[in-house]
């Protein structure tokens, strides 16, 4: 797949959402207290690349 949303734990314990295009990251969110808060700005982000697939790291 060519593009993807990952979600990732930083190292001051917020979930953050990036983007990577071709494996390249294109742009990263800002840190989110819980999982869910990086999902709900994926869903927003989502409206602009409907089909891009999200990928849990942990």
């Amino acid at each position: 797949m060519a593009h993807k949303f990952e979600v990732y734990k930083d190292k001051a314990g917020e979930y953050r959402v990036r983007f990577k295009y071709n494996s390249e990251i294109i742009f990263s969110t800002e840190g989110y207290a819980s999982k869910s808060g990086a999902h709900r700005a994926i869903e927003s982000i989502k409206k602009f690349v409907p089909e891009a697939p999200t990928e849990e790291l942990e």
